[in-house]
């Protein structure tokens, strides 16, 4: 769990999918399923200026009664950016995603994205890492440690 968030990445890749700010929402959620994602960057003139969720669809669109086709990303989007560094830890990761509810954290070094973490991610990695811890108690407590 103290290992930093550039290990995940390593490991699972640091793909970060964004879309236009001016893009409509029905083209994002496409997006979304044809990835199989849950969150997109939104991007605008180069810079980060939100993030477009499985939870802004349900509230800002369905539940605000958009039409997809014709509501652009920008209008329904998430603006206020949760991001961690790669030194972050997998721990304060989950800690952050707790406290300020989010699933979805773009890694970021400055100003650009350098990848991006979900919850599912973080948690494939401390099942992992405790899979290991495991292991090696096991090896120990028959004898078989160290290798």
């Amino acid at each position: 769990m103290r290992n930093p968030v550039r290990e995940v990445l390593r490991d699972k890749g640091s793909m970060v999918h964004t879309i236009a700010a001016d893009a409509t929402v029905a083209a994002a959620v496409r997006r979304m399923n044809d990835e199989s994602i849950g969150a997109l960057v939104v991007m605008a003139g180069g810079d980060i200026v939100g993030m477009f969720t499985e939870r802004d669809v349900l509230r800002r669109v369905v539940d605000g009664q958009r039409d997809p086709a014709r509501t652009k990303v920008y209008d329904v989007m998430t603006d206020t950016v949760v991001s961690i560094r790669s030194s972050t830890t997998v721990e304060e990761a989950m800690q952050i995603m707790t406290e300020r509810r989010c699933r979805h954290l773009p890694v970021l070094d400055g100003k650009r994205a350098i990848g991006m973490v979900s919850i599912g991610d973080l948690t494939r990695w401390v099942v992992r890492d405790q899979e290991v811890a495991i292991h090696d108690l096991v090896d120990y407590v028959q004898g078989a440690y160290p290798r």
